[in-house]
């Protein structure tokens, strides 16, 4: 009877296994892959691009930023929606109070007396000549301090800087409802954040067992699983720059 009850205990001990393994390998890839479609919001046609070229840019819906290095990944996207090559452009990714840009894959820094005003971060991508319905992406590392707001701003230029085809942003990534407590806070485009209040690194406790909740809804989980089975400054004179 011993017996039976061990090899019993060794099956469910192994499922148990393979079901943790697979929540995490699920976690690990939603919040490393999944950024949610890209979106235009709080882009603006500036200057005249020439006759058939449409530029745009995309920055993704959602990003997630790592709770303890305050790191989080972005893609920036720049396009030609029009009918005609763009013609030899620049793409600038540029950070502003909570999210800094670190760096941005295959483009250049620029330099702290050429930043725009009120941003703490940037980089030049040389986009070169976009053909008709072509884009081009942009892997961005940055991070993101949440006891502030945080915005992005993506200018597309021409190669000499004297024109802003597009502009979107400064626009925020931000969240209502800060979890101090995650792996990871997850962030929306367009959504202003609500910063985590100072002493919010743990939530406040209302009973006796709450130090419990994460490890017991995680049990739950696999209970669960087992039934189942810019403004850009350098600019001509006149420009006026795009409000925030």
């Amino acid at each position: 009877m011993s017996s039976h009850r061990a090899e019993v205990r060794t099956i469910a001990g192994s499922l148990l296994t393979a079901a943790f393994s697979a929540v995490m390998v699920l976690s690990f890839t939603a919040s490393a892959d999944d950024q949610g479609p890209g979106s235009s919001k709080g882009g603006k046609a500036m200057d005249a691009a020439p006759a058939g070229v449409k530029l745009t840019t995309l920055l993704p819906e959602k990003i997630s930023v790592d709770n303890s290095s305050k790191k989080t990944a972005i893609t920036a996207t720049v396009r030609n929606e029009g009918t005609k090559e763009s013609g030899e452009i620049n793409l600038l990714v540029v950070g502003f109070d909570g999210l800094k840009v670190n760096s941005v894959q295959g483009c250049s820094a620029i330099g702290a007396k050429d930043l725009p005003p009120g941003s703490n971060s940037g980089f030049k991508c040389a986009v070169g000549t976009l053909a008709a319905g072509k884009s081009k992406s942009y892997a961005v590392d940055a991070t993101y301090d949440l006891s502030k707001a945080g915005k992005i701003c993506l200018p597309v230029m021409s190669a000499d800087g004297k024109k802003t085809f597009w502009q979107q942003g400064p626009v925020p990534f931000g969240t209502t409802n800060p979890s101090p407590n995650a792996p990871a806070t997850p962030l929306l485009l367009g959504t202003d954040n609500k910063p985590v209040a100072p002493g919010g690194d743990t939530l406040p406790k209302t009973g006796v067992g709450d130090d419990l909740l994460p490890l017991g809804a995680a049990g739950a989980a696999l209970i669960a699983m087992g039934a189942a089975g810019v403004y850009w400054s350098q600019r001509r004179p006149g420009h006026r720059p795009l409000d925030s």
